[in-house]
């Protein structure tokens, strides 16, 4: 393999495109090392994709917007392949459904990883060889790239637990247990005061400096004095919720969340359950435990996570109360062990502090009561990198703060995740806020 050299005069170093490149790669593959053939073919739900589609959607990413587009003599590695795992580009020709990923059975795990290999190899040649004109496009494209293959590899972990669970055995992702946590506290209620906040960031897409279109533009907005719980709601004050006929309270739920939870016969969060002696338990990537009071409640939709914001006598944040809160604490924030994907958890873990803005990031994505909109004078980008974002913005809600298997190094305060308001299979929390009077 040939060595990259520096183009120092672009500031762009080749050997550290290439090195970052190939070990956010390797952390994909790893992934899936305690999976069988079959665990990485099989759909469980349409919003879930197999393990095996994860790995050759994210490849098929980089040799459609890097390699076709800077490679001599590009050839796709398989004419097939565009088709069957191009996910949404509509500008970018036919796509297999959505819904049906699961039959494919050809090709195998095996020549997928074969395909990863291939365009892995010819793109760590094509950094080595690039002219230095072409390097800022193609340095720029493999971070998009690498950003992409970062939430892909969330997505895996996810979908993943979906599947298992569905699995009459529930069997384990991994061996080994949880790690058990303390009682973290009594909330503390973190104050903001009211003004003009700057949110979001202008879009950027560079090696080295790097935010979703969908973060942009910078922009003023007026915060209310307010108040955010300085930890994640837990699963023993979930549980008083449950007792106290929380899912049966009408009164408590938006109208289209009551049609949810009658329509899906909703009593508990998604993957809790009832072991023979009556107990508590919750299916984890370490297979079924017993549930963890002290842990942070997970796997909530938007519906619930508003049900009990309401019945707790509390609403959700705003994004923009969020950020203006997560803003200037996010350097010390992300330095915390267990928060992400690289803490190796794979399960939220309890702040023990809960007593600063920190505890912001991580452990849990947080529902907003933002819808996912536009920010004032947002366009997309031109061509298919305009699909990423801008197209999902509508019936959506916004998520802040990353979890326990999103990879740190994609996340910023200003970072915006969104769902539809039924989601439950993603590791969503609730972050509790109050609105108080101005003085």
């Amino acid at each position: 393999m040939t060595t990259p050299r520096a183009a120092s005069a672009l500031n762009i170093d080749r050997d550290d495109v290439v090195a970052v490149y190939l070990e956010t790669r390797r952390r994909t593959n790893a992934l899936c090392e305690p999976l069988s053939p079959e665990d990485m073919t099989v759909q469980v739900a349409a919003v879930a994709s197999p393990a095996k589609w994860h790995l050759a959607h994210t490849t098929w990413f980089f040799e459609t917007f890097v390699l076709e587009r800077f490679e001599p003599n590009f050839a796709p590695y398989d004419p097939c392949f565009p088709r069957l795992f191009n996910s949404y580009y509509t500008q970018l020709g036919d796509r297999h459904p959505r819904d049906r990923r699961g039959l494919l059975t050809r090709p195998g795990a095996g020549e997928v990883f074969a395909f990863r290999d291939t365009v892995d190899e010819r793109l760590v040649r094509l950094v080595a060889r690039a002219g230095e004109d072409e390097l800022p496009e193609i340095a720029r494209l493999i971070r998009l790239g690498l950003e992409h293959e970062r939430q892909h590899q969330e997505l895996l972990l996810t979908d993943l637990k979906l599947l298992l669970h569905e699995n009459p055995l529930q069997p384990a992702y991994l061996a080994g247990e949880p790690r058990a946590h303390a009682d973290p506290g009594p909330v503390r209620w973190l104050g903001l005061e009211e003004g003009v906040r700057e949110i979001g960031r202008e879009h950027a897409c560079a090696w080295d400096d790097f935010a979703h279109d969908n973060e942009a533009p910078a922009h003023r907005a007026f915060i209310e004095p307010c108040e955010i719980g300085s930890r994640l709601v837990t699963n023993a004050e979930y549980l008083e919720f449950i007792e106290s006929e929380g899912y049966r309270d009408r009164l408590l739920w938006l109208d289209e969340g009551w049609s949810t939870v009658e329509r899906e016969g909703w009593t508990r969060p998604l993957y809790w359950d009832r072991d023979a002696g009556g107990g508590w338990t919750e299916f984890t990537l370490f297979g079924r435990r017993p549930l963890d009071p002290n842990a942070p409640v997970a796997h909530l939709s938007f519906f619930e996570a508003e049900a009990f914001a309401r019945w707790a006598g509390a609403r959700l944040p705003t994004e923009a109360e969020w950020e203006a809160l997560a803003g200037p604490s996010w350097d010390e924030a992300i330095a915390r062990d267990g928060g992400f994907l690289e803490s190796d958890s794979f399960h939220p873990e309890a702040d023990a502090t809960g007593a600063t803005a920190s505890s912001l990031a991580g452990r849990l994505w947080q529902w907003t009561r933002s819808s996912y909109e536009p920010y004032p004078g947002y366009a997309p980008p031109a061509g298919a990198e305009g699909e990423y974002n801008g197209k999902f913005m509508c019936g959506q809600f916004v998520l802040r703060g990353g979890s326990c298997v999103t990879p740190r190094a994609s996340m910023r305060p200003t970072y915006r995740n969104f769902f539809h308001p039924d989601a439950r299979w993603q590791f969503t929390g609730v972050r509790l806020a109050r609105s108080r009077a101005s003085h």
